[in-house]
């Protein structure tokens, strides 16, 4: 398949299963090689990335449940209830970390770029976020990319033993394609580029 082919297959699905084709092993691999190959700023390789399967992907969505009980009004609930459980619904979550004591050192090593390390970080987290979900899409693994950080973040580390000096910047929650995605729209490309000679 292109390139340009695998990022168009790659959709927002929420309606997802557990009915996947590919064996844990298998998806560990492409969640690996998609992010090992995410380029970084300075080659700094910043992002991290927890993955989460069976009981571990539903401890970490009860997790998720039980944390939105406490502030999201009761009568509101019942709606948050509902999505929380479709992402349970899943196969497993990936969740993206990036290392913030090897941004604070490249902050040290280049203090010139200091301010921008944190930024770049960022880019590179959303990239290996990207790369990763376009690859799923390509098995025919559907995902939704959550961001339940910063509320979630303290309670997940405890539970499975995520190191301090990662940040928690977003969770890709994937599984089997049970209902496709909508139609996409697109924006007026006079809006949106300018091209020069």
């Amino acid at each position: 398949m292109a390139f340009l082919d695998q990022i168009k297959q790659r959709r927002t699905i929420y309606a997802i299963g557990k009915n996947v084709s590919l064996d844990k092993t298998e998806i560990e691999k492409i969640i690996k090689e998609a992010v090992r190959n995410s380029p970084s700023s300075f080659n700094s390789q910043t992002s991290r990335v927890v993955i989460l399967l069976g009981e571990s992907h539903q401890k970490f969505w009860e997790i998720v449940r039980e944390t939105l009980r406490k502030i999201v009004p009761a009568d509101a609930f019942p709606a948050t209830d509902n999505k929380i459980s479709g992402f349970a619904a899943g196969f497993g979550t990936a969740l993206f970390y990036e290392d913030q004591e090897v941004v604070r050192d490249l902050q040290r090593q280049f203090p010139a770029y200091a301010d921008n390390f944190p930024i770049w970080s960022e880019h590179s987290s959303a990239i290996a976020q990207f790369a990763t979900w376009t690859a799923l899409a390509e098995q025919n693994i559907g995902a939704s990319l959550q961001h339940y950080n910063p509320i979630i973040d303290d309670e997940v580390a405890i539970a499975f033993d995520v190191p301090s000096n990662w940040k928690l910047r977003a969770q890709l929650v994937f599984g089997s394609i049970e209902a496709p995605a909508g139609e996409k729209t697109f924006m007026d490309d006079a809006e949106r580029f300018k091209t020069f000679d």
